[in-house]
């Protein structure tokens, strides 16, 4: 038996496969729960035989599978939740009533907060917001604001500019310029989604995201980007609150340049698409777009800040991560798992508080994270400001 507490990684999905592996062999054992096992097995041959990679079947809509599950969780065990979003509240109770932590890379939700009386009581962490975007894109902008307060830039009343986009985009560009690394209707739904911001010093709404698509130059690379979601809760999460002259502040997603003449079709058909003809037009997308397999993917991520005071000095930096994969160990999959891996080693050595929270706000805990990812070649470029990892 191990001395440390258990690993039960749940969904072996396509970006799992490089998360299991790290644990794995950094812990020498973990469990991976899913309803098929394929993915799983073929994983095994990229472990030592002397690491225990366990493999157990669970359908949290069966309720003898269910309670299986339940009987193999001991307290202290840590749960990884890489189901789809809307089970993960399910798997936070379960983990609650065993006495369990755990953590998922998705957005955190309100339902999730509700948790967070009865986990701080019982003493145990639910972290969510540790995957990509939401999760890497946390850590580069905590450093990036705390570098900018350490130069004294923040709480001045200059004008500050801050903006973060990332997005997953194929290596050989196509004329679709765009290929999709699991099911189309999350990419679909989310287009389709009013986006919050502020921009020109207002809140702004854009009701379609490919209403306000723009340019961004990235190392002589064109892209184009657009923001998503509400980036406004992200505000007072960054410590920008106090801000009094905040002109730009958007969370966005960058694709390559030309996405939005390539999906002009697409967005006529969702301007009218009811829910049927949207997963109609997933399904379509993801038989005619999908990585072929081997085929390398791309991930890009930028965040960066802007402060100019009344006498029109500059001060700016930001943080990039350009980084390929292919397979199981695809782009998409390494920047996703890889940080929920450090999460679960924050976890393994209680370095977390207890509570309900999002990906850590502390510079030395992130600094961990980040010569983490490093180590697993997950590489974060800096410009006008020292990364010390």
């Amino acid at each position: 038996m191990p001395s440390h507490p258990a690993i039960h990684w749940i969904g072996a999905g396509l970006a799992s496969g490089p998360g299991i592996i790290a644990l794995a062999k950094k812990w020498g054992q973990i469990t991976v729960w899913d309803i098929t096992h394929h993915r799983i097995e073929a994983l095994k041959t990229h472990i030592p035989h002397n690491i225990q990679l366990h493999i157990r079947s669970l359908n949290l809509d069966d309720t003898t599978s269910k309670t299986e599950f339940c009987l193999a969780l001991n307290p202290g065990d840590i749960i990884i939740s890489m189901l789809p979003a809307a089970f993960h509240v399910q798997m936070a109770k379960i983990a609650l009533k065993a006495k369990c932590h755990m953590a998922t890379s998705s957005y955190l939700s309100k339902e999730m907060t509700a948790l967070n009386s009865e986990a701080t009581a019982k003493g145990l962490s639910i972290i969510n917001e540790v995957g990509l975007d939401p999760g890497i894109d946390h850590l580069m902008t905590h450093v990036l604001i705390n570098a900018a307060r350490t130069a004294g830039v923040l709480g001045q009343g200059n004008i500050i500019d801050f903006v973060s986009y990332c997005g997953g985009i194929p290596v050989e560009p196509t004329a679709f310029t765009y290929k999709f690394s699991w099911t189309p209707l999350g990419v679909l739904t989310a287009l389709g989604n009013p986006a919050i911001m502020i921009k020109d010093g207002q809140q702004h709404t854009v009701e379609k995201a490919w209403d306000d698509v723009t340019e961004l130059s990235l190392n002589g690379e064109s892209f184009e980007v657009y923001a998503n979601r509400n980036s406004l809760p992200y505000i007072p999460e960054y410590g920008l609150k106090a801000e009094s002259n905040l002109r730009t502040f958007i969370r966005g997603t960058l694709r390559l340049s030309g996405w939005k003449k390539a999906w002009q079709r697409i967005f006529t058909t969702l301007d009218t698409a009811g829910p049927e003809d949207v997963r109609e037009l997933s399904d379509k997308l993801w038989q005619d777009h999908q990585y072929d397999e081997g085929e390398q993917d791309r991930v890009v991520l930028h965040v960066a800040l802007t402060s100019t005071s009344k006498t029109g000095e500059i001060w700016s930096a930001s943080l990039s991560l350009d980084t390929v994969g292919a397979g199981w160990q695809s782009a998409m999959a390494k920047t996703v798992s890889l940080t929920v891996t450090e999460a679960v080693n924050a976890l393994m050595e209680d370095r977390l508080a207890p509570g309900v929270q999002p990906a850590p706000h502390d510079i030395s805990e992130i600094g961990l994270w980040l010569k983490g990812l490093k180590q697993n070649g997950i590489d974060i470029k800096a410009e006008n400001i020292d990364l010390n990892i």
